[in-house]
C-alpha cells in the first residue's frame, strides 16, 4: 500500500459531506474503484502523525498555518498504478485549498503543483517510481533494469 495524506482547507464535515456526495452509497471508509481506500484519520485516535518525523509535522503545519488535528487519508492498492486515481482524488479534496503529503516526500502540495506537474526535491507529487529508482540499492536488478 501507498499512502496519501490530504489537508483539505475547511471543515472536517464539509469534507465528509464531499466525499459522500462523490462516493455515494458507502462511509468510513470509501473506496474508489475497489483500489483507493479512504478515510478520515485524526491525531486523537492516535494515528495521525504517529509515525512521522517531527521535522515533516512542522513543515505541514508552516504550509498550513496551525497544527491539523485531522486528515484524508488515501490508501491506494499496489495492483494499480494508482497515479490518475490518486490525482483525481486530491483535486476534488483540494478544491477550495489545502494540502497534500505523499509517502515519497515531506512537501506539503498544493492542487497547483500537482496539476502543474512541479518537481520539488526531484520529485513530483505522488512519483512513487522516481523515488524507488533513486532509492535503490547499487548492484540490484529489478525486472525493469532487466529489459533495458
Amino acid at each position: 500500500m501507498r499512502t496519501v495524506f490530504v489537508f483539505p482547507a475547511g471543515k472536517r464535515a464539509e469534507t465528509v459531506a464531499l466525499l459522500d456526495r462523490h462516493l455515494s452509497q458507502q462511509r468510513h471508509p470509501w473506496t474508489l474503484n475497489g483500489n483507493l481506500y479512504i478515510d478520515i484519520d485524526e491525531e486523537q485516535a492516535g494515528c495521525l502523525f504517529s509515525d512521522w518525523e517531527p521535522d515533516d509535522v512542522s513543515i505541514l503545519d508552516t504550509a498550513v498555518g496551525f497544527h491539523p488535528t485531522w486528515a484524508v487519508q488515501i490508501d491506494v492498492s499496489g495492483r494499480i498504478d494508482g497515479t490518475a486515481e490518486v490525482h483525481q482524488m486530491v483535486a476534488l479534496l483540494l478544491e477550495h485549498g489545502g494540502v497534500a503529503i505523499d509517502d515519497y516526500s515531506a512537501h506539503p502540495w498544493t492542487v497547483h503543483e500537482i496539476q502543474s506537474g512541479a518537481v520539488i526535491d526531484g520529485l513530483r507529487f505522488f512519483d512513487f517510481r522516481a523515488y524507488h529508482e533513486r532509492n535503490q540499492a547499487p548492484g540490484c536488478f529489478t525486472a525493469h533494469s532487466l529489459v533495458d
